[in-house]
């Protein structure tokens, strides 16, 4: 027998071929430093929610270092207490900025097989958040329709 869960609705934005990442991204950048250990990344990643931490210099110069994703942490699971950021991130940084069409986002995500792009401000090339599969993926469910 099937039963019936209700689902939280997450996205209220317009329908996927319109979106744009602004419409399906998670605002704001949660970041750690690359000698972070992962138990601690693990923990920010749970305290935030999330399923990537961006790695980032104390330089401001440097900018953005990488990603550390949750599969990232899966890869090194036994070994969170020894290993850091640095050592696990993917330094081949993609992004995508805040007025690009969400499509863009998806077949970025599909051409790279990543999951997560970290999200520029247009006129800045500043980091304001994160886009994640599950963002793109949330579009297309509610297709951005506002009935419940």
């Amino acid at each position: 027998m099937a039963v019936a869960h209700h689902m939280e609705r997450s996205y209220v934005g317009p329908a996927f071929d319109q979106a744009k990442v602004r419409d399906a991204m998670r605002v704001g950048v949660i970041t750690c430093r690359p000698e972070t250990k992962l138990s601690e990344v693990a923990r920010m990643m749970v305290g935030y929610d999330v399923h990537s931490i961006v790695v980032t210099d104390a330089d401001p110069d440097r900018g953005l270092l990488g990603i550390v994703s949750s599969l990232d942490l899966a890869r090194a699971a036994g070994e969170l207490d020894s290993v850091t950021a640095r050592e696990v991130a993917t330094t081949n940084l993609i992004t995508v900025r805040t007025n690009d069409p969400l499509q863009r986002a998806a077949e970025a995500m599909a051409e790279h097989e990543i999951a997560h792009l970290i999200v520029l401000q247009p006129d800045s090339d500043d980091p304001v958040g994160v886009i994640s599969a599950r963002g793109g993926a949330a579009a297309v469910a509610y297709n951005g329709s506002l009935a419940l």
